[in-house]
C-alpha cells in the first residue's frame, strides 16, 4: 500500500460507512422515480465531504484533489452515484485558482456550511458541442453589470444548485487571433436569476442525472461576478476541466470495482451443471481482464491527481486517466452483466442501473475521440485533425 493510500484509508472507511446508510433500495427508488437524491447529498454535505477541497480558512477541510478522488471512488464503489454532487468538487479547480478573494469570502464559507450549493457548470451549447470556442452565449458589459444572452445544454443539477459557473463570449471570435480568447467565466446566483432572464428545462435521459437545458434572455449579472480577467475564461476553464476528468476517472474506478465485486460474488455463488459458474474459464477470464484494466487505470488516475496537487501541468494525464478509467468501468460493467446473464437485466440486482450510469463516461465530460485527438496532437506531435 502506497503512502498516499495509507493517508486516505480513514477517509475511504468513513465514506463507505456513510454510504452504507443508503442501501441499494434507496438508489433503485431514486432511479425509478427520476428523483434527486436529496437525502444522500445532505448527508455528504453535513459530513463535510463535499467541501473537502475548500481551504480551512473558508470553513472547508483543505484536502488535496487526491482526497476528493478517494471520496468519489468510494461513493461509486458502494453502488451509489456521486454524479448528483461531484460538481461541487471539480468546480473548485476554477474557483480556488481564479476567483477573487472577495468572491471566495462571499461564497466559499456558505458552500462549506451547506447553505449554498455550487453544482452547475454552464459550458456546452447545442450548436457547439465539445467545440467550446464556438459557443454563442454572449455577455455584454453595461455599466456595473453584464447582460447575458444564449443557451446551454447538458447543464446537470441546475435545478438543485444555488450557484452556477457560466461561460460566455465577451468578445467576438472573428475579431480575435486565438479562437479561445474572448471567453469569460461568471458566477450566476441561480435563485435570483430564475424568472428574471433564466429558464431551466429538464431533459429526460437514460439515467437519473438531473440534467437540463438553460435559456438565458437578457440576464443581468453584476460585474463583480466576473471570475478573473475578462476574456481569459478558457484558461480558467481548463483547471476545472482537468480536475473534472481526474475525479470522473476516480468515479469510474469505483464503478469498475463495484462491478468486479458483484461479478465475482455471483460467479462463486451461482451454480449451473452442478458447479459454480466461476469455475469455468469462460467466466473467469473476462473478470480477470477487467480487473487488470481497472488496476492499470487506477494508477493513471493516481498519477494525474498527484500532478494536479503539485501544481504541475497534467492535461495529458487527466485525459488519459478519464479515458482509461471510463474504458475499464465499461469493460467491467459489460462483463458483470454478461456474468449475471438474464438476471443482470433485473432491477433488483442493480447491475442494469450501474451499467447505464457508467456508460455516460464514454462521452462525458469529453468524448473518446477528442481525448485521442488531443493526445495525438499535443503529446505525439501529429497534425491537428479538427
Amino acid at each position: 500500500m502506497s503512502i498516499r493510500e495509507q493517508n486516505l484509508s480513514e477517509i475511504r472507511d468513513a465514506v463507505a460507512k456513510l454510504c452504507a446508510a443508503f442501501p441499494m433500495e434507496y438508489w433503485r427508488g431514486t432511479d425509478r422515480e427520476r428523483r434527486y437524491p436529496t437525502e444522500f447529498v445532505r448527508a455528504l454535505t453535513e459530513a463535510g465531504w463535499l467541501s473537502c477541497l475548500i481551504p480551512e480558512e473558508y470553513g472547508g477541510a483543505g484536502l488535496p484533489l487526491a482526497a476528493a478522488a478517494a471520496i468519489l471512488e468510494e461513493i461509486q464503489r458502494s453502488g451509489a452515484n456521486g454524479a448528483a454532487c461531484h460538481a461541487q468538487m471539480y468546480t473548485m479547480g476554477t474557483v480556488l485558482r481564479h476567483c477573487s478573494e472577495a468572491q471566495k469570502k462571499k461564497y466559499l464559507p456558505k458552500i462549506a456550511k451547506g447553505e449554498l450549493r455550487l453544482q452547475a457548470f454552464g459550458i456546452t451549447e447545442p450548436s457547439a458541442g465539445t467545440d467550446t470556442s464556438s459557443i454563442r452565449t454572449t455577455a455584454t458589459k453595461k455599466g456595473g453589470h453584464y447582460v447575458i444572452n444564449g443557451q446551454k445544454v447538458w447543464t446537470s443539477r441546475a435545478e438543485h444548485s444555488d450557484l452556477m459557473l457560466l461561460l460566455a463570449r465577451t468578445a467576438p471570435r472573428e475579431e480575435l487571433q486565438k479562437k479561445t480568447d474572448g471567453l469569460s467565466v461568471f458566477i450566476v446566483e441561480m435563485k435570483a436569476a430564475l424568472g428574471r432572464g433564466l429558464t431551466i428545462r429538464p431533459i429526460r435521459t437514460m439515467i437519473n442525472h438531473a440534467t437540463t437545458e438553460i435559456f438565458i434572455d437578457n440576464l443581468e449579472v453584476p460585474a463583480e461576478n466576473l471570475v478573473g480577467e475578462e476574456g481569459k475564461g478558457f484558461r480558467y476553464l481548463l483547471d476545472g476541466m482537468n480536475a473534472e476528468r481526474i475525479l470522473i476517472g476516480a468515479e469510474c474506478i469505483g464503478d469498475a470495482k463495484w462491478f468486479l465485486a458483484k461479478a465475482t460474488d455471483y460467479a462463486n455463488e451461482r451454480k449451473v451443471f452442478g458447479r459454480p459458474i466461476g469455475q469455468n474459464q469462460g467466466v473467469q477470464f473476462p473478470i480477470a481482464r477487467a480487473y487488470m484494466a481497472t488496476e492499470a487505470a487506477a494508477l493513471m488516475v493516481e498519477r494525474a491527481a498527484a500532478l494536479y496537487d503539485a501544481g504541475k501541468p497534467c492535461g495529458p494525464e487527466s485525459n488519459m486517466a478519464k479515458q482509461l478509467a471510463a474504458e475499464a468501468s465499461w469493460q467491467s460493467g459489460d462483463m458483470c452483466l454478461q456474468t449475471h446473464g438474464g438476471f443482470g437485466f433485473a432491477e433488483e440486482y442493480d447491475v442494469e442501473r450501474k451499467f447505464r450510469e457508467t456508460r455516460l463516461y464514454q462521452i462525458a465530460p469529453i468524448s473518446t475521440n477528442l481525448v485521442l485527438c488531443y493526445l495525438a496532437e499535443h503529446v505525439l506531435g501529429l497534425p491537428r485533425s479538427y
